[in-house]
Formats: structure tokens, sequence, C-alpha cells
């Protein structure tokens, strides 16, 4: 698809950039976090990184799949970091301004994702950045609900009560959720073992 793409098939670098969308909604989902995902939503993140990455196509050096991902990771980065920094830290809009509907607190922080290990050689960074990317694909496949539930719990750490408030279930059904969006999980993970 790169070789295609390079040739100037337009189609080609579709297909090439659509296959990393999954991984890149999930990254755009843990950088922006729920305080800011009020404001702006992952994927209008990731369609700018895709739109920046048509247009700079020619300047991508890389020839793999890895590469390629490394090198829309860090325009997503780049996305990530001026959406912050317009939304979250212009004086008018400043998000620690706003209040919730309840006049609690509701422990919404900007999360950061934190960098690799200065220890891991680039191959074992390109390995788990292909495992991130399909199972990034696998959680895509799963019902909204499962998916989010799942994504609460195993990708921000989020307590159970704290994903039932935020489903608006019971904390038996939100467990429910992550339970069946796991064993969804495994299901589809399980040929790649």
């Amino acid at each position: 698809m790169i070789r295609l793409a390079r040739s100037g098939d337009r189609e080609a670098l579709g297909q090439a950039l659509e296959r990393y969308r999954p991984y890149l909604r999930v990254l755009a989902e843990r950088q922006v976090g729920p305080a800011l995902a009020r404001r702006v939503g992952a994927s209008d993140i990731v369609q700018q990184t895709f739109l920046e990455a048509q247009r700079d196509f020619g300047r991508f050096l890389g020839a793999s799949g890895p590469e390629l991902m490394a090198w829309l990771n860090r325009i997503l980065d780049h996305n990530v970091a001026e959406t912050i920094r317009n939304q979250a830290l212009a004086a008018k809009r400043a998000i620690g301004r706003e209040e919730p509907l309840g006049g609690g607190e509701d422990g919404s922080t900007l999360l950061w994702k934190e960098p690799a290990s200065p220890g891991s050689s680039p191959s074992q960074r390109a390995m788990r950045g292909e495992e991130a990317a399909l199972l990034a694909r696998a959680l895509d496949t799963l019902p909204e609900d499962q998916r989010e539930a799942v994504r609460l719990r195993h990708l921000e750490g989020c307590p159970l009560a704290q994903i039932a408030e935020q489903l608006g279930r019971s904390p038996a059904a939100a467990a429910g959720l992550i339970k069946r969006g796991l064993q969804a999980l495994r299901g589809k993970l399980a040929p790649y073992r």
C-alpha cells in the first residue's frame, strides 16, 4: 500500500491510513481525557491527522507499516497538543473554569501518554505498536457500550463505580459490559496469539 501511495495512488494512501484509525482514536481518547472530550472528539483529531498525513505524505520517508504508524502518531501528538493549547488553555474557555452540572468535582483530568521506555529497542517498540493497532481494531468492533466500558477500565484505569456512573448503569451492569467486552476481544485476538 505504501509503495502504491508513493506512486500517487490516493486510494491506496487512504486504505493505508484507514488501517490505523482505531489505534489513533484510542490514543487520542487517552491523551484528550474526559474533561476535554466534552468539547472536542477524538475522531475529529484523528480526521485532522489524516488530512495532514495526506497533504504531507511526500515528506514521509519510511517504507513499512510500523514507520507509517510512528509518523501518524507524531502528527496525532502534535494535533492533540494543539487542541489542548487551543481549548484547555484559552483564558475565557479554560477547562478549569467549567463546573459539572451537579456542582461537584468529577475528577476529570487531562491524561498524557507515557513516553516509551528508553531501554526499548526499535523492533520492540514496533512490535508493541503493531499489537496496539491490532487491539485497537478489535476494540473498534465491539458494541459502543462494551468498548467504552473496556476502554475506561483497562486503558484509563477507572474504578467500576466511576464507569457505572459515566455509563449511567449499575455497577453490576457495568461489570457485565466489561466482562462481555473482554470475552469478545479474547475471541477476536485468539488467532494472533
